[in-house]
């Protein structure tokens, strides 16, 4: 009988998939469900009953320490494999050929990942913090017959890319399971303790922690209340334009930045976001042409300050170009950032947010302040490639008042438009 066969090993009853033969593998849920001992011990037997070559990653592995390395060493030891598995201090290595790695994919390339085609397993640990590009890199790479993705994560934010791609849109030959510390029969004590006391203290983010459930916006995001409240009174949902209604711009100016534009509607208090444009690298007038395209009732373009200063190359201002096509133009209040995001946290409660202007919800989720690193007090807003819907945002609550329509339907005088599952009521 050889080693692997007198393992005694116990796994949560919905962690037994991973010993059925699947493309991918994901398990993810809240703290304390044993995922990682789990997969750490399911990869260890498999490895010990024939030879495997394992690669186990993450997004950033600065070094061996951010590795599952130590976790496996551990499990070595409890399983009572010693005598199948030598621990090395950059890899590991069975006695009969199997070999566990370590890497990062946020370093690979197409052609430096090449060195792990012949993998039969990988382990993607803490998978929520994998991009689109190092899955795209990765996946095609993994091509040996009969090869498997295995991917344990605590969820972030719905959107993210890795619970997309497999949890909410599961692949084709897939085992998904959501995973939590009540399905963990071996919860310890001291772990049950600090879920009651999360619970008690931080209400908020328990559901993330313990339960699994995703996040309403990244930790420490400048809206995250705001945001939360607008998800759960379902405020972001389809939004019919009424062409009735006057639609207006408002800008956030970019070249190699994205340049932003929210399109709202605006009718008493109420506030539609009926769409957003984000993109780079491209001139105003294209932006102009692309507005102008959507045959809408078109309001004003509300610029930032910058708008109306004249571009040495051009010799025109972004007002002057969009005046030339036909826009009304007029100048956001250049106020504080601090008084302006004050501002806009009124804004959320007015506002139905269209989903297709969901990259606009993504960037107001992710809008969050830099942190410093001495006394980890939060500072100054982060600009990043979130920042540039924000400030749309925040430039929107300094001008929505202003908004106004020439005409509207007699039916909507008497106040704000409701709205059902169908839309407009």
């Amino acid at each position: 009988m050889s080693a692997a066969r007198k393992i005694q090993a116990q796994f949560p009853a919905k962690l037994e998939f991973l010993f059925h033969p699947a493309r991918y593998k994901v398990a993810y849920g809240g703290r304390g469900s044993g995922k990682s001992w789990s997969f750490a011990r399911a990869l260890l037997i498999a490895g010990a009953q024939k030879p495997l070559r394992i690669l186990c990653a993450r997004e950033v592995q600065k070094s061996i320490k951010d590795s599952v390395h130590r976790l496996l060493a551990d499990q070595i030891e409890a399983l009572g494999l010693g005598a199948v598995y030598q621990v090395l201090e950059q890899e590991i290595r069975g006695l009969n050929g199997t070999m566990i790695l370590f890497s990062g994919l946020l370093q690979q390339t197409i052609d430096s990942i090449k060195s792990f085609e012949g993998v039969d397993r990988v382990w993607v640990e803490e998978g929520q913090s994998v991009s689109k590009r190092s899955w795209d890199v990765l996946i095609p790479t993994i091509r040996k017959p009969g090869s498997e993705i295995w991917i344990s994560y605590n969820p972030s934010l719905e959107t993210d890319e890795t619970h997309q791609r497999f949890t909410i849109n599961p692949q084709p030959d897939s085992i998904v399971a959501h995973v939590n510390y009540s399905d963990n029969p071996w919860f310890p004590a001291v772990l049950e303790q600090e879920r009651r006391e999360c619970e008690k203290r931080d209400p908020e983010s328990y559901p993330n922690i313990w339960e699994g459930h995703c996040k309403p916006a990244v930790e420490g995001a400048i809206y995250y209340k705001q945001v939360a409240q607008m998800e759960a009174e379902g405020r972001v949902r389809v939004v019919p334009v009424d062409p009735l209604l006057k639609t207006h711009g408002v800008w956030d100016l970019g070249w190699n930045d994205a340049c932003s534009i929210i399109l709202p509607q605006r009718l008493s208090s109420e506030v539609r976001i009926v769409g957003y444009v984000e993109d780079s690298h491209r001139t105003v007038a294209d932006y102009g042409q692309d507005l102008l395209a959507m045959r809408l009732n078109w309001g004003t373009m509300w610029l930032p300050h910058d708008g109306f200063t004249k571009d040495i190359k051009t010799g025109k201002s972004v007002a002057e170009i969009l005046k030339g096509m036909g826009f009304k133009v007029a100048q956001v209040p250049n106020i504080q950032v601090e008084k302006g995001i004050m501002a806009a946290r009124f804004l959320f409660g007015r506002c139905y947010i269209d989903r297709s202007a969901s990259r606009l919800v993504e960037c107001l989720k992710r809008y969050r302040r830099t942190v410093n690193q001495a006394t980890n007090e939060p500072g100054t807003p982060l600009h990043d490639e979130y920042s540039h819907g924000a400030d749309a945002w925040r430039y929107l609550s300094l001008v929505v008042d202003q908004m106004g329509n020439e005409s509207h339907n007699e039916k909507y005088r008497d106040g704000p438009i409701r709205y059902d599952n169908r839309g407009i009521v």
